[in-house]
């Protein structure tokens, strides 16, 4: 085991505090090379695909790496903003906003992002946080609904960045805040807002990422953390049961997934003569290549042609007032105890 050295202390004084915010991650550009390095590193990760390691190494680099790049740069390509990926211009903007927002209330502290997967890396943003002279961290993965696949890589990553440090800062770790009544009112007003432009649906569909059935069965909670946020968004909506429905979305390989799935529902809801839907990802906090792509396109594609009439996706929390209002509240109550 090497330790690195410490890096030399600030000459300006900076705050002892900070946040890092965690997102998933995106290529860093929409071409087959980029998203290959992306894929490579994402797919790799055991808490993403847990299938033994030989077996999965030899479909990932035999198959995965070499037929799927071209295809989904190419959706990338769709959404790609001027400033770079959605999730990555989102998530950084939310960084901004959140360090803004906890000055308002008092707290002096540094606020970064990173990626789990891609750049900017979280030991890499770890880093220069300690290098800024922070010897207090709070993580703040940006997965209301704790997942092992997510919120615990998220905290992998941090573990194996911490064996090589010699001078550990103090580490909190927010694992969830699916049922947070700021989060959910934030929300709220999302939905509320839509509906005060448009009008309201006939049904409202909330997508939420799909992960195979067998991690629910051996005791993961994200299945049923993303019942809890659709059930308290109802309610708050005043919805009546045969008003919404949860569904999982970006379903991968032939094991059966979490259900219902949201395109097929989706299809079967066309069929039905539901006229309008309204969709909406409450998991993703910013919007990315699952929601703008796989919904808004594809699921958006999908309903009409099986006979349904409007198609609404409903954006992202991204930089909403009430949202970041609701992280920085988050925030605060998970950095009780820490001088300000």
């Amino acid at each position: 085991m090497r330790f690195s050295p410490e890096p030399p202390a600030p000459t300006r004084p900076a705050p002892a505090t900070a946040v890092l915010l965690c997102n998933l991650g995106t290529p860093d550009a929409p071409t087959a090379a980029a998203v290959r390095r992306y894929l490579a590193q994402f797919l790799s990760d055991p808490r993403v695909v847990e299938i033994p390691k030989l077996l999965w190494w030899l479909i990932l680099h035999g198959i995965i790496l070499r037929v799927r790049p071209a295809k989904s740069a190419a959706k990338y390509a769709t959404v790609w903003m001027p400033e770079g990926s959605p999730l990555k211009v989102w998530t950084q903007k939310q960084a901004r906003l959140l360090a803004g927002y906890l000055g308002e209330r008092g707290h002096r502290v540094q606020v970064a992002f990173a990626m789990r997967y891609g750049t900017p890396a979280i030991g890499r943003e770890l880093d220069a946080l300690k290098a800024a002279g922070a010897t207090r961290i709070l993580v703040l993965p940006m997965y209301p609904q704790y997942c092992a696949a997510t919120t615990a890589s998220v905290n992998d990553a941090i573990y194996q960045w911490a064996q090589r440090v010699r001078a550990l800062p103090e580490l909190r770790f927010v694992n969830r805040y699916h049922d947070d009544p700021a989060y959910i009112a934030a929300l709220a007003k999302r939905v509320s807002d839509h509906w005060m432009s448009h009008g309201r649906p006939d049904k409202l569909v909330m997508s939420f990422h799909g992960m195979p059935r067998r991690t629910r069965d051996l005791g993961d909670p994200y299945h049923g953390e993303c019942l809890e946020t659709g059930r308290l968004l109802a309610q708050r909506l005043d919805l009546k049961d045969d008003q919404w429905v949860v569904t999982f979305q970006s379903r991968f390989g032939k094991a059966e997934w979490l259900q219902p799935y949201t395109e097929p529902t989706l299809v079967g809801l066309a069929k039905q003569g539901v006229r309008r839907v309204d969709v909406m990802c409450p998991g993703f906090t910013a919007d990315c290549l699952e929601t703008l792509e796989e919904i808004a396109q594809e699921a958006r594609d999908a309903f009409l042609e099986a006979g349904g009439a409007e198609f609404n996706y409903i954006p992202c929390l991204n930089d909403q007032h009430e949202w970041i209002a609701a992280l920085s509240a988050i925030a605060i109550r998970h950095m009780q105890g820490w001088p300000a």
